[in-house]
This record gives C-alpha cells, structure tokens and sequence, in this order.
C-alpha cells in the first residue's frame, strides 16, 4: 500500500495549510488544517477535514466493513450500518488518540443482538487492522443500536 502527500500551499491555493493524497488504488484525497488565529498564515482555512480526523473516519470505514462482512458471512440480512466515532486526544503533543468511542447502528431483519455483538467484537479484537493500531494509545470501547426492519 501506498500513498503520496502533496502540500497545496506553495501552489498558490487558497489555503496555506491544504493538503492532497493521491492513494495506491487512484484515488485523491483533500485534507486542510485548523485556523489559526494567532499566526494565520500557519493554519488552514477549514476546507477540508483535518488529517486526524480522516484518521477517525478511516478507522470507521475500517471496522464498518468488518461487521457488515462478518454478519453477511453469517447469513444475515443486512439491511443498513454506520458507526459514529467519539474521541479524546492527549492535551500536548503528539496529540494522540486517547480514547475512542465506536457506537454502531446496525439494521436488518431478524439479526440476533448477539450477532451483531459478535461482529463488533471480532472486528475490534481480531480484524480492524486501524482500531488495533489505535488501541496501543487509545482506550476503545463500543456499543451497539439494532434496529429490527
């Protein structure tokens, strides 16, 4: 896997902070700092969603994907999931991940609650290559809503 990162800032861009990814598979990503009103030539100009949180939504994408899978592989009628992520960051730098809450809502029909809160384990424990990462400096904790179609 890999990806290159451009700052956009040298060009002339609107923001002094922007910044683009162009991914292994082809795809192209647009990030932008937090304005800084002390020294605004070094912030951005909120354009974009800020690096840490595309870190955030990755981890989401990442272990959305394991329990919509996994409940698939069980043979259950997926109808909807989405996970909102909360989190905490250290007060000092690295302003790393502290602690993350991931609460998912999962939809379908006739799906056992213990199902569900076995894929949201297993992805958490064994499959969620981001969440796993991010638990060596944040503490993780989930729950789940099921909504019977």
């Amino acid at each position: 896997m890999e990806c290159t990162v451009s700052w956009t800032g040298a060009s002339g861009a609107r923001s002094g902070m922007g910044f683009v990814a162009e991914t292994g598979s082809g795809h192209v990503l647009v990030m932008d700092g937090a304005p800084d009103a002390a020294k605004p030539e070094n912030g951005g100009q909120n354009l974009a969603p800020r690096p840490m949180e595309t870190v955030l939504a990755g981890t989401g994408g990442c272990t959305a994907y394991d329990v919509v899978l996994i409940l698939k592989r069980g043979r259950h009628d997926v109808q909807g999931c989405s996970v909102k992520l909360t989190s905490e960051r250290a007060d000092t730098d690295p302003k790393v991940f502290t602690k993350i809450h991931m609460h998912f809502t999962v939809k379908g029909k006739g799906i056992p609650a213990s199902a569900v809160e076995r894929s949201v384990a297993m992805s958490h424990e064994k499959y969620c290559s981001a969440s796993i990462m991010l638990a060596k400096t944040a503490e993780i904790t989930t729950s789940f809503d099921l909504i019977q179609m």
